[in-house]
Order: structure tokens, then sequence, then C-alpha cells
């Protein structure tokens, strides 16, 4: 198989044999790990190709992984071939490994087919694609202060690109999740095939949401980031009450549940922890003296919130936090793209100009 197009828009199931440290730095969406060597025999057998070269490794290979690991390892592979009979397999570059997996299936009684060139391959094919899309396809820009609800909106629109959900992270010092995010190379490569996808048989405009150079941990590709800088912008826009009781609602109400969730009677103490840190974060910016102000208007919210479950005495740092930090900041953003605004207006408003764009 070398026509990659079809395997990532049809999200055809991929089986891949490399070592699960491998898989952890990076693979695809619809690919699942069944390795022919695990990480020890991984490093094992490559010890010993530098040492004795290609055939020794190989006699060891083939020694660690027989008998009964053996036979563990073809029935994964012949249950995945099973669930999946229009799948594929691949390993590093489609060599030994895949086609030893291959000829192994083959013995057992099970044909199944291999990717050309493997990861290699294929992540070279999504990297290539996904920066002519970026470089011919059109984009707009979805903009706004935050709190006005930019992600919620995104949802709405056809052809909408979710960094922030690739992510797995919200953007701002207070945009950390629970669950961890995606390495660099999972979220290129997840970024990559939703563009595949939005843009197979379409050349409508994609609807795009503004980001700065890292989300978290996770840098844009220095392509987007570049064009973005010179893509039109639409700018959603709302009042800073219903901006606070957004930011009210995710970062009070449903963090707090979410911590809760995952560690039960701890649940109170961690998600406090985590707005103490994510405003540690930004200390240095907001200076000493501010910092200072708004962790003491936090943390009588907070006492006050575990002894009476009342959330409301948040929304005052909130509100500091916005009007005297994100905002001044958004706008001197904003200023930067002045000529490429060509909307403005409310959730409805933007919407509707976006659906008769789009």
């Amino acid at each position: 198989m070398d026509d990659f197009l079809p395997l990532f828009v049809n999200d055809v199931p991929l089986l891949d044999v490399r070592a699960p440290v491998e898989f952890g730095k990076g693979s695809f969406p619809n690919a699942v790990n069944l390795p022919l060597l695990n990480d020890e025999e991984r490093q094992a057998v490559g010890t010993m190709y530098k040492k004795e070269g290609q055939e020794a490794a190989v006699r060891l290979g083939h020694q660690l992984v027989s008998g009964d690991v053996k036979t563990a390892r073809i029935q994964q592979w012949q249950a995945f071939a099973r669930q999946h009979p229009a799948g594929y397999l691949f390993c590093f570059r489609g060599g030994m490994r895949s086609h030893i997996v291959q000829q192994w299936l083959r013995e057992a009684g099970t044909d199944y087919p291999l990717v050309k060139g493997g990861y290699k391959a294929l992540r070279r094919f999504l990297i290539e694609t996904m920066d002519d899309i970026i470089s011919r396809r059109n984009f707009i820009i979805v903009s706004g202060r935050t709190g006005v609800g930019k992600t919620t909106f995104l949802h709405q629109l056809p052809r909408a690109v979710d960094l922030e959900g690739f992510a797995n992270h919200r953007g701002s010092s207070f945009g950390r999740r629970i669950t961890p995010q995606p390495g660099q190379i999972d979220f290129e490569n997840a970024l990559a095939v939703k563009l595949l996808k939005l843009t197979h048989n379409s050349e409508k405009p994609l609807f795009i949401e503004d980001e700065s150079r890292v989300i978290g941990r996770c840098a844009l590709p220095p392509l987007l980031l570049a064009k973005m800088k010179e893509w039109p912008t639409v700018v959603l826009e709302d009042t800073v009450g219903n901006r606070i009781s957004a930011v009210l609602k995710d970062y009070v109400t449903d963090m707090l549940a979410e911590h809760q969730a995952a560690y039960g009677d701890q649940g109170f103490a961690r998600y406090a922890d985590f707005l103490r840190d994510s405003l540690f974060r930004i200390r240095q910016r907001l200076g000493s003296e501010r910092h200072a102000a708004l962790l003491a208007v936090l943390e009588n919210a907070l006492s006050v919130q575990q002894a009476t479950a009342d959330e409301s005495l948040h929304r005052q740092w909130i509100n500091d936090l916005l009007t005297g930090y994100y905002d001044p900041m958004y706008d001197h953003q904003l200023s930067l793209k002045k000529n490429g605004i060509i909307f403005k207006g409310n959730s409805a408003e933007v919407l509707a100009w976006c659906k008769q764009a789009g």
C-alpha cells in the first residue's frame, strides 16, 4: 500500500508493530500498537546489532520471540486482522519487522497487507500534505477575548479546526486538563489528518481558532503559525459579565467536578492547587504586588467555596484577571491584525456570517 490518502480520510485501522517506546513518541489517530518486539527485546536486539551485526541481531530476535511468546503475539495480530479486515500493518520503514509479522501471519493462515515505507513514509506524507493545505487553502481565523466561547463557537461551524482540542489544552495558563497532553508528533499528525478530511473533495474555507505559538506544550507547525498572521479574522464579542460567567463555569464549576471525579476526597485540594499554580504561572507578567492581591482574593473565594459551596466570590479575581491582564494583551495582539479583521459581532451574528461565507 503506497496510496496513503484513503488510509487517513477513511480512518483505515492501522497495526503499528513498532516497540511501545516508538509508538509513545508518535503514531497516528487510527493506529493500534501490537509490537513485534517489546522495549526490552528491541534494546537487546539493537545492542547485538551494534556488537555483532545484522545476522546475530536477527537470530537473537527470533530467540526472544519464540514459543509461547510468539504464539501469543500472532494471536493478537490475528484478532486485530479479524476485527479490522480492511486494515494495514506497518513498522518504522516498512522493512524487516513488518515483513516478519506479515510472514508469521501468513503462516498462521492470515494474509494482511503492509504499508510501503512504514511509519516514516506515512509521517512524511502527512507533513507534506499539511503544509500544502496550509499554503494553498483559504482559512478564516476566529478570534475574541478570553471567555467569549471561541471553542464552543467553532463546533457550530462546518469545516472547523479545533487546535485546543487536538492539544488537549485550553491555551491559557489556566488551560491545563487532568488528562495529559499528546506529544508533539501525535498533535501534528492528528491536525494533519483533520485537515486532510476537511479539504478532501471540498474547496470551501476552513475556520480555525486564533492561537499563539504554543498551546500548553504543543507547538503550532511553523508554517501554520506564519500563515495565521496573514489570514482574515472574524472577532467574537460579548459582555464582560457573560465572559466572567463562562470562565467561572470552565475553571471553577467544571474544573472542580473533574478533579472530584478523578481524585475523590482529594478533589477539592487538587482543584485549589490547580488554580493557585495557574495564577503563579503568570506571576512575573502580573508583577509581585498584583499577583499577591489576586492570590488573596482567590484564597478567600476558595475558603468560602469549600465551606459553603458558594462560587460567587470567584467572579472578583476572574474579573480582575480578564480586564487587567488578558484583555490588554488581546487588544494588543488584535491591533496587529487590524487590516485583516473582516467581521465583528456577537455569537449569533458571527455564526450567520461564517455560514454564509462558508
